[in-house]
Parts: C-alpha cells; structure tokens; sequence
C-alpha cells in the first residue's frame, strides 16, 4: 500500500520518462523546477501532504471499496452519500489551503464516471471493460497516481458531428485496431495538471452517434508514453513567476501556489488491450459524458468554495488595512459575498446527499441538483469577486512593482504614499492587494472565475441537463390537480 507525501509525489514525477512540453516558445527540459510549472506542482501536492496532517487526514483518506486498503480520497469509488459530502468537504479545504486549483478532481470524477459506465457496456455486450478498469484503479490506488481526466476535445467546426469534421484529428480517435490493442490520434484541451499527472483517463467529449465509432474511444495511457506532446497554457501574469526581487514575489499574489492547463496532442499513441474500457461502443458515449459531468459539477461546489472563502477574507483583510472594517456598507457587502459561497457550498452538499447507489457499486450524485450547482457556479463567484474588488479599492491594478519595493531609491515614497491603516505596514498591504489581483484578474482567476464559468461544461450546457431532468410534465400535473383542470 502507498499513500504518498508531496515530497515522494514530486520524486514519483521525476521517474517519469522525459516529455515533450513547449512552454512561451522553449522546449522545456526540467518542467518540476521551471518557476511556473513548479508553482503548480505544488497545489498537487498539497493534496498527498495533507493525507498525513491530522487535521485533515479523515478527509484527505478513505477505505477502497475494491482491497479494503487505506488510500487517498482522490483514488476513490464512492461508497455512500457520506463519502459524497466528504469529497466536496474535502475540496473545500484544499481550495482553501491552496486558493487556486489542486488539478487531481478531474481524475477522480473520471475514475466514478468510468466504472459505473463500464459495467454497464459490460452488462449489455458481455465485454470484460469492467474488470479491465478495476484492475486499473487497484494500480491507481496503490500507486497513488494523480489521473488526468481527459474528456474535452478541440471539436473544430462545432456544428458538425466528429465524423464529419474536415480534420478528423479535432476529436480524439482511433486510426488502427490491432490485435493487442489501437492506435489513437487527436487532443485534448485545457487540460488541468496535465504535465503533473502520472497518467491520462482518456474519455468521448458528447454523445456519440453510429457512424462516430472510432471517436466512441476511453483508454488509459501513462503520461510520459511516446506520442504525447504538451502545449502549455498562457495565463494572464505567468512571467511574475520568473520576477525574483528582493522584496520575494510579491507581485505573484499567491508566490507558493498555482494551476496548470494544457493542450495535450496524442500522435499515434498505442493503447494495449487492457487499457482499453470503451472501443465503439457510441450509444454509452452519453452515459459516459452526463455521469462525469454531474461528478465535476458537484466538484465545483467544493474547490471554488475554498477559494471563495479566500476571497472572503482576502475583503475583511483589506478592510482593516485600508481603515474601513467598520463601515456598514462593507459589512453589508462581506455578508453577501458569504452568503453567495455558502449557497454554492450548500448546492455541492445537497447534490451529494440526494446521490444513490448506481448498478456497478458507486454513488452517483443527483444529476439535477449538481447542474443546479454548476449553474450557480456560472454565476456567483463572478458577484464575489466584483465585491471584493469594490472593497479593495483600485489600487490592486495601479500598484507599483516589487521592484520599486526592492529599490532603496524607491522604496521609502511606496511606502510613505501607500500607507494604510494606522498601525499597518504598507508590505502587508501591497502583498494583499496583489492577491486579490491574482485571485479575480489573474493567474488563479484561470481556476476561479474562467474555469467556473467553463469548466464541466458551459452554463448552457447545464442549462440543457435541467431542462431535460426538471420534469415539467409532473410539474404540470400538480398545478392542474390544485387548480381542478381536468387534462
């Protein structure tokens, strides 16, 4: 059995085979000590770190439904509506602890999306994908991998089916079927901690039609297999990473912690027949991509909580610096701003406790209500992050640099002409300010603000699954009993 530190996750990823990452034009030779990948890294380990803190340690492990062993939770089957609470309560801390994205929820949601799938296929075409994966995941959870689930295809021209693309590489799919296994081509976009994943959970992005068998493709391949190339994603402040004053990286917001996304290309990858756990099978494609989707969405009422509990108190902080705690309009807007992530909070909550026991084993969510959560998602971290900006004040976008604090010229006038409350030195201010920069304009609002909005799907795509599992019909038939309207 393994449960990992941080410290033996950053070693496991430095016995990876070396892979192909091109990042601001430069082929990247050591991506775990290049200043922006590593502040990655260390929101991923984070989450091995704290398995092993008391403090957090009934959240962070669990008992494996398949050996009985204790493991990471990000390695886990669900097991009961419990474990479901616990997942979104677990991401809550680590949003908190890290105030950015910690990259392994994706994976986890792959591994519950494609078991319960794969007993399904199994169920109806009497194939063996269901054994394959189970055998998958006792590897994953002794080795404690951090997975990559990948599920979001470029899809090129969005109004034609992947069969019908003028580029069939747009979407993921297979080129050759081998006895021993298939060879895949395509990519995978705004992939979370690709770079940092022992391994790729590769999934269909839509429901799949007839004719789109070989896009109807989930496999698993290790993240350093030939083939794979990383395209690394630009995010808005990257190179203060690499802007090391003598005042530290104040100007990073958040120095120790960031996220990750990439484009991954897959050229001609072979996938060997045991990890294959769909290969044509296109009408499980839907089953597949809503079942991953409630679990992200449900996610989602976790993590952005987290970070929103940062932002939270990233406004009572600079209140006090700035003199004005006491005022009633900024209590008023705190009090908001709490009450919009405790809504969010109360969304990931429900949709897990209304979950149920699905025919392979696992918990599922309530699909309607981790929409409902997602939708809201869309929305609040977006007024959250407006309060807390009217609370800053502007300074956060006009401050002066890191530079001007290291200067001896300099630094005396930033400090007298940026002064705050009595009592508060102007450092503390500046590096307050520049977080809430990093947490609404920069690279955390990738995490926070853009990937709310995209991540798990667009808001109309949660729009679409509550139109679909609302009901209305029965709806309808209550009003018309009330109202003695006879059909």
């Amino acid at each position: 059995m393994v449960l990992k530190t941080g410290a033996e996750y950053i070693e496991s990823l430095k016995k990876r085979g070396p892979l192909r990452i091109y990042l601001l034009g430069e082929k990247i030779e050591n991506p775990i000590e290049h200043p922006i990948i590593r502040a990655s890294i260390n929101s991923v380990s984070l989450t091995y770190d704290l398995a092993h803190n008391p403090e957090y340690s009934a959240l962070m492990t669990t008992k494996s439904i398949i050996t009985g062993n204790t493991i990471n939770r990000f390695c886990h089957l669900h097991n009961s509506t419990e474990d479901l609470q616990d997942k979104v309560k677990m991401q809550r801390v680590l949003g908190q602890v890290s105030g950015t994205c910690f990259q392994r929820c994706v994976g986890m949601d792959a591994l519950n999306a494609v078991f319960l799938t794969t007993y399904e296929i199994d169920q109806k075409f009497k194939t063996d994908y269901h054994q394959r994966f189970i055998e998958y995941i006792k590897l994953a959870e002794a080795e404690d991998w951090t997975i990559d689930g990948c599920m979001t295809d470029p899809k090129g021209d969005r109004s034609k089916r992947p069969s019908e693309q003028k580029d069939p590489d747009v979407f993921v799919h297979v080129t050759e079927r081998r006895d021993d296994g298939v060879v895949i081509r395509g990519a995978k976009a705004h992939q979370t901690g690709a770079v940092n994943s022992h391994e790729h959970l590769i999934m269909p992005t839509l429901a799949m039609r007839n004719e789109d068998k070989d896009y109807a493709i989930c496999c698993a391949v290790p993240a350093d297999v030939k083939g794979i190339t990383y395209y690394y994603g630009r995010q808005s402040c990257d190179l203060r990473r690499l802007d090391e004053t003598e005042a530290g990286n104040v100007d990073c917001g958040n120095p120790v912690y960031g996220g990750q996304e990439c484009l991954i290309v897959f050229d001609d990858v072979f996938v060997p027949n045991e990890r294959i756990f769909m290969n044509g099978e296109s009408e499980f494609c839907s089953r597949l991509v809503e079942s991953f989707a409630a679990y992200h969405r449900q996610s989602y009422g976790g993590c952005k909580v987290g970070v929103g509990d940062v932002l939270v108190g990233a406004a009572a902080s600079i209140a006090e610096y700035n003199g004005v705690e006491g005022a009633s309009h900024i209590r008023d807007k705190i009090t908001e701003m709490v009450h919009l992530n405790e809504t969010l909070y109360s969304c990931g909550i429900a949709c897990s406790a209304a979950g149920h026991k699905t025919p392979a084993g696992n918990y599922l969510v309530d699909l309607l209500l981790a929409n409902i959560c997602k939708q809201n998602v869309t929305r609040f971290p977006y007024e959250i992050s407006r309060l807390l900006q009217d609370i800053a004040g502007g300074l956060f976008v006009t401050c002066p640099s890191a530079r001007e604090l290291s200067n001896p010229e300099t630094r005396s006038i930033i400090e007298k002409y940026l002064v705050g409350a009595e009592g508060v030195s102007t450092m503390d201010r500046v590096k307050m300010l520049r977080l809430i920069e990093n947490l609404t304009l920069g690279r955390a609002a990738v995490g926070y603000l853009t990937e709310s909005m995209h991540g798990a799907g667009s808001p109309q795509a949660q729009r679409i699954m509550i139109n679909r599992l609302s009901d209305l019909e029965a709806k309808k038939k209550l009003a018309k009993s009330l109202a003695q309207v006879s059909d």
